[in-house]
């Protein structure tokens, strides 16, 4: 059909006005809408957030506004769409578009005041059938014919699916096995010799829950465990991005770890987090714990948008709440509506404005005294700098000047330090830096004064300049001797809600500068409704009411997942549609439900989890299932599962003796190569520790987002630029060069090696103990000849020296497969 030209169309406009019968609602209007734009702005979709069956959702509008301006047919988003203005997505987008006169009727009903019948209804949409957006029930445990070894009901939904294919479980592992899998699964620490000789040797009933129980009390779980929370909570020590400044947050860290030490229930554990601000006389603890989502990268490129990326930083947040406790993927709906799941675009900015209201302070800890302390010291820095100011002309434009006019041998005639910073770009100088830069300035700016006594005109004039240049001398001195009693106290970044909150708006295409509708905060459709939706509190508590469907499942599923390589939802970060479905659903809903009778409590989870017949199985490879179940989704047998990044190192500690066993604090430096930060933009002057911190758990290590510590990396620890619900294990020849090579690892070796012939007697001894401390088993009678002959032969190489032998037997042991898996 050809259409007519605009000018055509505003003149029959008015004919409908003056026909006989005026535009009717019901009649004229309705039905155009249920024909040509129901079906994607319906009670089941509406794109653009646009919908169209009632009046009152026309004038309501959608992600761009209102639609419909009543009296104003013209100025109305709907005409302009349905007629094709320029600058206006031309609606229907696809097949006929509306006749002239459709239109016509449309601009009259509106130009009319867009009057509909009072008490229209809208009709409802249809709930979604998937099963993660319904709320888990309680199963009944299954019956099993065979409940011989059945330990806890996970063993019967495991067994029943198992009998159900014709396939046996297999059996528990020996007890040597299940004390290392035990201790590497809940501390991330292997166990020593002695522990494993406990436990092998008791013959209580009990003996495998009293481990547990030892295990689950121990102050390595919550590092143990805080590293699996960390991946999701996207912790790192810098900022990311090019200048990847340092940042302090390792308060957030301990605060995860004591915690889950603590065994705070998983729904507090979130609020605190979320919103620990918000909370009636927040303590400090629960200000802190609001350091989850000020693990944001931060850009401090010079000439940023900074309203742009505060924006990215909340969708950055949006986007984590969505995959760490809904297991969502609501990120796709930044920019459109998902195109599989019942998530539109507008309610993603509702959940947006959850998180929008809130700045992002850093919070100083300190006890009283030391803040006393530093209130005392600050007072009398404060006097000498009143005394100095008279005397000291320099200034942050004098430094400017002082920089820009440095010639190539006056920079020589600085401290290297100084050099070294000057190289730096002015903005990739931390706080430190500059004051550094700063201290070089006024230092060069006093020697002036003695210089130019050198040359004075008189007695009196060089005198003056003297007196200046050393009275300048002496208060500097007393001004750095004071800062050196400062106390530093400790801070850490915190979310903050502001008193004035920000206006949220749908932002088109998820451009920043493309401002639509304004949205209030609110949550999915899909999912139970909230009773309150107002801040972030409201939300943190939606998140972890029992009728939320998601949060319990994808908790209990994700901690499963650690135990047995995949979880029960093998997609972890997507619970939607596109997911894969459980491969045990009773399973997962009875541990979902589980876990909020039992308080929310983690420990509890995995004390169930540990002590059942499933978890306890061999983990040996059985060619019958190689066909009917080659990914061991049945869990017919436990797997086999290689320690992740930072446990592979824990273990070589502990191993060698050298483990520091300190629980928390600041970052630490251990020995990496050198020239790892050659292609950073800004040196991170990387100094290895000396002393117990150099031999800290890899948890602790420094993590510089834009080049972390090559033996994380090379084991697929994540860069901590998003959350990571699952991390990657890969099989490389690098690994074993590294675990060779590395000069921390060859550390480890050269330790363990003393450890041996310190702790042990003869060769036989020495090698027996040595599987022990790696392997937490004896050798078997091939292995240990094997390892006698290579001693035997690099004994022979290096002569007198039994620890360059045994060095290199070491370095073997801490390269064995064996050595870096959990069976």
């Amino acid at each position: 059909m050809r259409h007519l030209p605009l000018v055509t169309l505003c003149l029959l406009a008015p004919a409908v006005h003056a026909g006989a019968e005026p535009v009717d609602y019901p009649r004229d209007v309705k039905p155009l809408f249920a024909k040509n734009c129901a079906s994607c702005h319906g009670a089941d979709k509406q794109r653009g957030g646009l919908r169209v069956d009632t009046a009152a959702a026309l004038l309501k509008g959608g992600n761009s506004g209102p639609a419909v301006v009543p009296g104003q047919g013209s100025a109305s988003l709907l005409v302009k769409a349905v007629r094709g203005d320029e600058g206006v997505t031309a609606m229907p987008p696809k097949g006929p578009r509306l006749t002239t006169r459709e239109v016509a009727i449309l601009r009259a009903w509106i130009d009319g005041g867009a009057n509909a019948p009072p008490g229209e209804v809208a009709a409802l949409a249809a709930k979604s059938k998937h099963w993660a957006f319904r709320t888990p029930e309680r199963p009944a445990e299954p019956a099993v014919k065979d409940a011989s070894g059945v330990r806890t009901p996970i063993d019967r939904f495991v067994r029943a699916r198992l009998e159900k294919e014709g396939i046996r479980p297999s059996p528990e592992a020996d007890r040597a096995t299940l004390v290392r899998r035990l201790s590497l699964d809940l501390t991330g620490l292997p166990p020593a010799p002695e522990d494993v000789d406990r436990f092998v040797n008791d013959s209580a009933p009990n003996a495998y829950e009293a481990l547990v129980e030892c295990l689950l009390s121990s102050p390595h779980y919550g590092e143990r465990w805080g590293r699996w929370w960390l991946d999701q909570a996207r912790y790192a020590d810098s900022n990311g991005y090019s200048i990847d400044a340092a940042r302090s947050i390792w308060p957030y860290r301990d605060w995860v770890i004591d915690a889950l030490n603590r065994d705070m229930p998983f729904d507090q554990f979130t609020v605190e987090q979320l919103a620990g601000d918000l909370l009636p006389n927040a303590t400090l603890a629960q200000r802190v714990a609001t350091g989850f989502h000020r693990n944001t990268p931060i850009n401090q490129e010079g000439g940023i948008d900074v309203e742009m990326f505060r924006v990215e930083s909340v969708i950055d947040r949006v986007n984590t709440t969505g995959a760490v406790w809904l297991g969502l993927t609501v990120g796709c709906c930044q920019c459109h509506d998902h195109k599989f799941d019942p998530i539109s675009q507008r309610e993603y900015y509702q959940f947006f404005a959850f998180l929008n209201g809130a700045d992002e302070p850093t919070l100083e800890l300190g006890d009283p005294e030391q803040v006393a302390l530093r209130k005392r010291v600050r007072a009398r820095i404060a006097g000498v700098r009143k005394r100095l100011k008279p005397l000291d002309p320099t200034s942050a434009a004098g430094f400017d000047r002082w920089e820009k006019n440095l010639t190539t041998p006056l920079r020589k005639l600085l401290p290297d330090d100084v050099q070294a910073l000057l190289e730096l770009p002015e903005n990739g100088r931390t706080p430190e830096q500059k004051e550094r830069l700063m201290e070089a300035y006024r230092v060069s700016d006093t020697a002036r004064h003695f210089a130019a006594a050198l040359t004075a005109s008189s007695p009196l004039a060089a005198a003056a300049h003297v007196h200046l240049g050393t009275t300048r001398l002496t208060l500097d001195k007393q001004l750095a001797e004071l800062k050196k009693h400062e106390p530093q106290l400790p801070t850490t970044m915190v979310m903050q809600e502001r008193k004035t909150p920000r206006t949220t708006h749908v932002l088109l295409g998820g451009d920043f500068t493309r401002k639509g509708a304004p949205v209030t905060p609110g949550t999915p459709a899909a999912l139970p409704s909230p009773e309150k939706a107002s801040t972030r509190l409201d939300l943190a508590r939606w998140l972890v009411d029992p009728k939320n469907p998601l949060t319990a499942r994808v908790t209990v599923n994700r901690m499963w997942q650690v135990y047995f390589g995949l979880g029960l939802v093998e997609t972890e970060n997507d619970f939607g549609t596109q997911g894969t479905p459980p491969s045990h659903p009773e399973l997962l809903d009875w541990l979902a439900t589980e876990f909020v009778r039992q308080g929310w409590s983690l420990k509890a989870m995995h004390r169930l989890i540990v002590t059942s017949a499933v978890y306890r199985q061999a983990s040996k490879a059985r060619p019958e299932l190689a066909t009917v179940d080659a990914r061991n989704r049945l869990l017919a047998r436990q797997a086999r599962l290689r320690l992740e990044a930072e446990f592979v190192r824990d273990a070589a500690l502990a191993a060698s003796g050298l483990l520091s066993s300190k629980v928390g604090g600041p970052g630490v430096h251990p020995p990496q190569p050198d020239g790892m930060y050659r292609l950073t933009q800004i040196d991170k002057n990387w100094k290895a520790d000396a002393g117990p911190d150099r031999y800290r758990r890899g948890l602790y290590t420094y993590f510089w987002r834009s080049a972390p510590h090559p033996s994380l990396t090379v084991f697929d620890a994540p860069d901590a630029s998003c959350s990571c619900t699952h991390r990657n294990r890969s099989n490389t020849p690098l690994q074993a060069l590294t675990l060779l090579n590395d000069r921390g690892q060859y550390e480890f070796a050269e330790a363990l090696a003393k450890r041996v012939l310190r702790e042990a007697g003869s060769e036989s001894e020495r090698v027996r103990y040595a599987f022990r401390l790696c392997l937490a088993r004896p050798p078997k009678e091939r292995e240990e000849r094997r390892v006698l002959d290579l001693l035997a032969r690099e004994a022979a190489e290096f002569g007198a020296s039994p620890e360059a032998a045994w060095t290199t037997v070491a370095r073997v042991l801490l390269n064995l497969d064996e050595f870096i898996t959990r069976e």
